[in-house]
């Protein structure tokens, strides 16, 4: 199977929780009878090892790395034995770089097409550093890229950083689950820029999944979808996530009403996020607000009571990149013939 070939194609992947006995103790009995039941419903993948599986499975005291990636790989080995079709199997690799090149190491050893990246570790690193620890360990195996959210352990990471990993030869996916649309819209438009085509997008923004693959994420002359989803939420209900995630590849082929105001939808977040400077965490917000209204002639300035609350650094550039793309976004031309009525 071609990884990269298959995961641009769109697919359900939930993510593989950690089946446990009355006695807290791992049974192999439901973990088998889990991922069957994810491979019976029609998933094109299952992501082992990952936040569902619990982080914990790597620690001394449970020891079950190895053995829960062991016996999901034999047991979707059977599935496939069966019923042949092609089908993703996803580790969650996590940790500094030994650890995740051990990890690595061995899910490509037992068969694992691809490694979910968590940076998790690197909370407090340079995005430079993150960005050779993500290239080392894509040397190993495939990896898909993981923009995590902060609530559960990630770390926010900017449009260049995204821009840069998407150069990475061996990144055949990335995961969006920030949990934040300006956040995500960072990640499709860094990728739209690098012009990886050949690089599929996957939602994991479980709080807003259809919404996602509907949109038609337009940028610079290109437009791309989101691929597929690789979700926490998609373990459960998951033939009729399935279901619904083919549906909505069908549909969203069409050019219809919904479809366009969802491209807008992306395209006002785009705009919002330069505007209310959510890359500087809203430091810039009323400065931003101030400046299109002061371009427009609505205001005299941009200042703020507060002297030290001005426009961040690149903002006003950024101002200029929404308001020359999204033209049908701006009331440019409404200001200026009713301006001087409202002046007087």
């Amino acid at each position: 199977m071609k990884i990269r070939a298959h995961l641009l194609e769109g697919q359900a992947i939930p993510a593989l929780p950690l089946a446990l006995d009355k006695s807290r103790k791992w049974s192999e009995k439901y973990q088998r009878a889990l991922a069957r039941y994810y491979f019976a419903a029609g998933t094109g993948g299952l992501a082992v090892g990952v936040h569902s599986t619990q982080f914990e499975i790597r620690e001394p005291q449970h020891g079950l790395f190895e053995p829960v990636l062991q016996l999901a790989s034999e047991t979707l080995n059977i599935c496939q034995k069966a019923n042949p079709r092609p089908y993703a199997k996803i580790a969650g690799l996590c940790g500094k770089t030994a650890q995740a090149v051990k990890e690595a190491g061995f899910a490509k050893n037992i068969g694992y097409d691809a490694g979910l990246l968590s940076v998790a570790a690197y909370r407090d690193a340079e995005e430079d550093e993150i960005l050779r620890h993500c290239e080392t360990v894509s040397e190993i195996i495939p990896i898909i890229g993981f923009y995590l959210q902060p609530a559960v352990g990630g770390r926010t990471l900017s449009y260049s950083f995204w821009r840069k990993f998407a150069e990475i030869p061996n990144v055949v996916a990335i995961k969006m689950a920030p949990f934040n649309r300006y956040q995500t819209w960072d990640v499709v438009r860094a990728v739209i820029d690098a012009g990886r085509e050949d690089l599929a997008l996957y939602t994991g923004n479980d709080d807003n999944i259809i919404v996602d693959l509907l949109t038609r994420w337009r940028w610079n002359g290109k437009t791309r979808f989101i691929s597929g989803g690789l979700l926490g939420q998609w373990g459960v209900w998951t033939r009729r996530a399935v279901e619904m995630l083919e549906a909505i590849k069908r549909i969203r082929q069409d050019e219809d009403i919904a479809s366009e105001w969802l491209s807008k939808n992306a395209e006002l977040t785009d705009a919002n996020a330069v505007v209310f400077d959510a890359a500087n965490g809203f430091a810039g917000c009323i400065p931003g607000i101030h400046e299109v209204l002061r371009r427009q002639g609505l205001l005299e300035t941009n200042y703020c009571l507060n002297p030290h609350e001005v426009l961040s650094p690149g903002q006003a550039e950024e101002l200029d990149r929404v308001s020359k793309a999204y033209g049908w976004l701006t009331d440019d031309d409404f200001v200026r013939e009713n301006l001087a009525e409202w002046l007087e």
